[in-house]
């Protein structure tokens, strides 16, 4: 997997969308249009021309909006409606605070990876795996092979999540790069896009779309376009801009 982006660098980004993002004329309550990010330092986006915004208002709530936005031409825009989701049950944590079983989601700027499901394959330009029965990611903060997918008989690991999961919730799959390059013991684990078990509820991390949008996202996503994901809410920001 690919190196998360560092902390200081990821506040800066996220300072910028919400800055533009808030600055934007929206043609609708579902659509935005005119999103300009030219002015984003070269260092940060890199080459990366999809971003995937997840943005909560409201602290107190685990649902968010997720706006896709792609570079085209030069300008930035968004490829379909703001789609509804809902994070962590206590929220976002701050940038180097989030901490395995905290229930919290990890906010910052990471690459989007593998895309994952149950099926043997799935029409997507993201490098895909096929989560089977005896596929499980590492949780134990003990484990050598702290935050990676393995199978269940190549770990000593004594806690970890099952891929392929009783209620369906990663039927398909988004893996966030969080914490990835480099592992660091107890700072959170398998951080994905997954399904929602419905509007509103919370996960214990992750993010999570109902399957319709999460498959919409799945087929937008492009590895040549090095997509990003981008994470937090304009209060946390706010305060680290003062």
């Amino acid at each position: 997997m690919r190196m998360s982006l560092h902390l200081p660098v990821s506040l800066m980004i996220l300072s910028s969308i919400f800055l533009f993002v808030a600055c934007a004329t929206l043609r609708d309550d579902r659509h935005a249009q005119g999103i300009d990010l030219q002015n984003l330092p070269a260092n940060v986006l890199g080459k990366s021309s999809q971003v995937l915004l997840v943005r909560n208002m409201n602290p107190a709530s685990a649902e968010v909006q997720v706006l896709a936005l792609e570079k085209q031409n030069n300008r930035w825009h968004s490829p379909f409606p703001i789609l509804e989701g809902v994070i962590g049950r206590n929220g976002f944590a701050l940038p180097g605070e989030k901490r395995e079983g905290d229930g919290r989601t990890p906010s910052g700027v990471y690459h989007l990876g593998t895309v994952f499901g149950y099926e043997a394959s799935f029409p997507t330009k993201m490098s895909y795996l096929q989560a089977g029965f005896d596929d499980i990611w590492v949780d134990d903060v003990n484990a050598a092979d702290y935050n990676q997918w393995v199978k269940i008989g190549a770990t000593n690991a004594s806690s970890f999540e099952r891929m392929r999961r009783e209620d369906d919730l990663y039927k398909y799959g988004i893996v966030v790069e969080y914490n990835t390059n480099p592992v660091i013991k107890g700072y959170g684990s398998a951080i994905f896009f997954h399904l929602w078990k419905g509007p509103g509820q919370p996960t214990e991390g992750c993010i999570a779309l109902s399957e319709e949008n999460l498959i919409r996202v799945i087929r937008w996503l492009d590895p040549a376009s090095r997509p990003l994901v981008i994470m937090g809410t304009k209060e946390m920001i706010d305060r680290y801009g003062r």
